[in-house]
């Protein structure tokens, strides 16, 4: 199995947003806001290649809104550089077999979308890739609350259904490559958010999605803005990471701006951090 961290479009986002309840003089050590408040923030996938198949976790934000939206939302680029990055590794978007979304929020998903063209609407990318997502979260995104419903994308929705080849996990256990990854469910940042765990000879690797979306939200009172349920989301993460501790457990990281992969460790004071690793 080859694991391989590749850069999607860069987001630009409010750090009051991203830090939730957290003041700015905290905030701010971690990762420096520009002038109009912003961090930068990657959004990043997984590429596990495994028995001459490509599975990609996630696809990122991708390149679909147009210059306005662009602008509004803090995305740099204007063109798709998930599928740039997949270019170099000799891959069109075509080669991908799978795409396992942890959920379906514009900055995880909107890459399965073709880059903006004028008058013209964005295409499903993947044509040989099944989707997968979980059941429960398929269910919030065709009927999301008002909170959230700007982070869905009702056409991609459609696409994605009309594609046949949509996939619903409702268990945590599954053969998908060959038994090697199973799956963990949140509802903390929106319910049925599905966690991709690896088992890899270095011990198990946790694709963390929002759960824990850089190494500061490691940090246990630390959430974002964006959460439905702070205190549940607080709860699910305690649990993940008093897992993986003593099985010298990993996470990836999708929007760290530095460090796609830290290895989970605790202080003296009992404190959780991420000390960046490879995978």
């Amino acid at each position: 199995m080859i694991l391989t961290s590749i850069d999607g479009n860069t987001q630009m986002l409010d750090g009051g947003a991203m830090f939730g309840n957290a003041p700015k003089a905290l905030w701010s050590r971690w990762i420096e806001p520009d002038s109009l408040n912003r961090i930068p923030l990657a959004c990043r996938a997984l590429l596990i290649q495994h028995n001459g198949e490509n599975t990609l976790l996630e696809a990122g934000v991708g390149a679909f809104f147009e210059p306005d939206m662009r602008s509004r939302y803090g995305i740099v680029e204007p063109e798709h550089k998930l599928l740039e990055n997949l270019a170099k590794l000799g891959l069109h978007h075509s080669d991908i077999h799978r795409v396992i979304l942890s959920h379906l929020h514009f900055d995880h998903a909107g890459g399965l979308l073709s880059a903006w063209q004028e008058n013209k609407e964005p295409e499903l990318l993947f044509p040989n890739a099944e989707f997968v997502v979980s059941a429960e979260h398929w269910q919030r995104a065709q009927n999301p609350h008002p909170r959230d419903r700007a982070s869905f994308l009702p056409n991609l929705n459609r696409m994605l259904a009309d594609s046949g080849r949509l996939r619903l996990i409702e268990d945590e256990n599954t053969t998908l490559l060959d038994g090697k990854v199973r799956f963990r469910f949140s509802h903390g940042h929106t319910p049925g958010l599905m966690l991709t765990e690896i088992a890899t000879d270095e011990g198990p690797l946790v694709f963390s999605a929002d759960l824990i979306p850089g190494a500061p939200w490691v940090h246990l009172p630390i959430g974002m803005g964006y959460d439905r349920y702070p205190e549940l989301l607080i709860n699910e993460k305690t649990e993940l990471l008093q897992d993986l501790l003593p099985n010298n457990g990993r996470l990836f990281l999708t929007h760290d701006p530095d460090s796609p992969c830290v290895r989970i460790q605790r202080d003296e004071r009992q404190r959780f951090s991420g000390m960046p690793c490879s995978l």
